[in-house]
Order: structure tokens, then C-alpha cells, then sequence
């Protein structure tokens, strides 16, 4: 079955993370993502505050962009969470969305040597190893940690694009898929995981976009009007953007279309006025049980679930 969880919006403000963070824990849910984009929150300030509200989610930051974080300073960062908090904590990283990596001034010239070159010396990091690294993006001399983490995180990769998902299967943990993707298209991009050596341990996240309603004319308006710009980027017509749009009922049926497409953990990302509340419903309609009745892992009674998590307008090259 697969993962069940939450993402908390990178709009919403941050001093409401650690009320949402602890409600999805109650509500059952195994994990929760936040976001780091230019201009919203940061991803390990976020991915601290949720940790330090809850004691069994497990976190992921989805995504840090490798043009905006040193491997360097990444890896001490995450090495920090991971020994307060051993077994809670996933290191997203991407590529960022190449506009704003520009304005920063931080545009790589070569955007896959940047992000293979980062999460390799990332790892060795974390490994407690003494890393030197003169790469065609990354240079680092005689580099080690300290206090490594005792238990070593799984580094997770945002991408889209080909050779960025071969990259991926071939030196991270797991892959985050973009929300919206059908499941031909969620295969597709698993083959080139494949390609790349990301063998069955290789975990594959997928996002999709959630709002419950139970009145069938309000949701197809919602889907029409919501999902706009998610089906600009994929570049496709929005009917085709897959979402769990429409009552709770349907939300099982939907989640287990994407764990037999190949999903070990299912990203859902609600939008509307009551996020929380998206979200308690959906849990409640997979099954979870609230973790006063569950089991250690979240109470999964039924069909396995989702974590929630955004990327937004994500570019790449690859």
C-alpha cells in the first residue's frame, strides 16, 4: 500500500504549519510535505517547525532547489533534523524553476551536471565522509560532518523532463512526479527511471491535486477553472489533469489507480478555502484511522494513501 499523507500549502502562512502539521498526525496521515519556492517559505525552517509539532510523520521538503542550496550547507542542515529526528526526515532536491534561479543570480550552466554533482556529495556527507569534489558545478575541498546523521535520510529528486528522471534513477532515493500526470504518463516517466538503474527501492512519489465536493456540476466547474494552469505546464487540455476532484467516495478508487500505475506514495495536494478539512475527508475516505485507534504506522485500515507536496512551475533541462 502506499504512504499516506498531507501536503501544507506553500500559501498558507507559516505560523499555521504547526496546528496543520499535528492535526494530520491526529487525523492518521504518514507523512507531510512543505515547499521551497523564491519568496514563500523556506524548506528547512518549514520541515523543522512540523518536525518539532509531531512525533511520528514523517517530512519531506519537496523541493530545494540545487542552484539556491550548497551541498554543503544542505547536507549540515539536513544532517541537524536527522539527528534530532532519525528516520522522520526526506531531503527533496531539484532543479528550481529556472526563472528564478536566474534573478538570484544563481542560473548553473549546466543544470544536470549541478544537480547529479549535488546530491552525490550530499550522500557521501551524509555517510560521514570526507568529500572532495571538482566538479563542472560543485567544488568542494576536504568537507566533513561532524555530527552526521546515525540514521542517513533518503535524498529525493523533483524533476520532469527525461534525462533529469534517468538522472534520478540513477543516483537518488526516489523520484517526486508532478502532479497531474495520468497514469500512461506516470508510466512513461517510470521508464526512464528504470533506464537510469531506479530499480523497485527506488520510491516514486506522485502528487495529485485534491478537493472534495459532492456536487458533480461545482466540481467540474472547480476542475475547468482550477487546474488552468497545471494543464498549460503539462501541456495538455485541463480534462486531462488528473486530479481527485469530486465526492470523498471516489477518492479510493482514484488513489489506487495511481499505486497500480507504480506510486509507493501518493502526493495529495489540497486547494480551497479549508485545506485541513480536504484532507480529513480524504483520509477518512481511504480508511485511515485516527492515530488514537491505529496502528504505530498511521492506522491504514482499507487502501494505502498519500502525502501531500508542491512543486510549482517547475523548469528544467534534461
Amino acid at each position: 500500500m502506499s504512504r499516506i499523507g498531507v501536503m501544507f500549502d506553500c500559501n498558507r502562512a507559516p505560523e499555521e504549519l504547526p496546528e496543520f502539521a499535528a492535526a494530520c498526525e491526529a487525523a492518521g496521515a504518514d507523512d507531510l510535505w512543505v515547499v521551497e519556492d523564491l519568496g514563500w517559505n523556506g524548506g528547512i525552517s518549514a520541515a523543522a517547525l512540523a518536525l518539532a509539532a509531531t512525533t511520528r510523520l514523517r517530512v519531506g521538503i519537496g523541493i530545494a532547489p540545487a542552484p539556491f542550496r550548497s551541498p554543503a550547507v544542505y547536507a549540515m542542515e539536513i544532517a541537524t533534523l536527522a539527528r534530532v529526528h532519525p528516520g522522520r526526515i526526506v531531503a527533496g532536491i531539484g532543479h528550481g524553476v529556472g526563472d528564478w534561479m536566474r534573478r538570484i543570480g544563481n542560473a548553473p550552466k549546466s543544470p544536470l551536471a549541478l544537480l547529479e554533482e549535488s546530491i552525490v556529495a550530499i550522500r557521501d556527507l551524509l555517510n560521514g565522509e570526507t568529500v572532495d569534489v571538482d566538479g563542472r558545478e560543485v567544488q568542494l575541498e576536504g568537507i566533513k560532518l561532524v555530527h552526521p546523521p546515525r540514521v542517513v535520510p533518503p535524498i529525493v529528486t523533483g524533476v520532469v523532463k527525461p534525462r533529469s528522471l534517468e538522472l534520478s534513477g540513477r543516483v537518488a532515493d526516489g523520484t517526486i512526479l508532478v502532479e497531474g500526470l495520468q497514469p500512461p504518463q506516470i508510466a512513461e516517466s517510470l521508464g526512464h527511471i528504470r533506464r537510469g538503474g531506479g530499480g523497485d527501492d527506488h520510491e516514486i512519489i506522485t502528487f495529485a491535486f485534491l478537493h472534495v465536493e459532492g456536487d458533480a456540476a461545482k466540481a467540474a466547474a472547480i476542475r475547468a477553472t482550477a487546474l488552468t494552469g497545471q494543464a498549460g505546464f503539462l501541456g495538455v487540455p485541463v480534462d486531462e489533469v488528473f486530479g481527485l476532484i469530486g465526492p470523498a467516495s471516489e477518492v479510493p478508487a482514484k488513489v489506487r489507480t495511481l499505486e497500480e500505475s507504480g506510486a509507493d506514495t501518493i502526493v495529495l495536494r489540497p486547494f480551497g478555502d479549508d485545506h485541513l478539512g480536504q484532507a480529513q475527508a480524504a483520509l477518512k475516505a481511504l480508511g485511515v484511522l485516527p492515530r488514537e485507534v491505529g496502528n504505530a504506522a498511521g492506522g491504514r485500515a482499507v487502501d494505502g494513501g498519500v502525502v501531500a507536496m508542491v512543486i510549482v512551475g517547475v523548469q528544467e533541462s534534461g
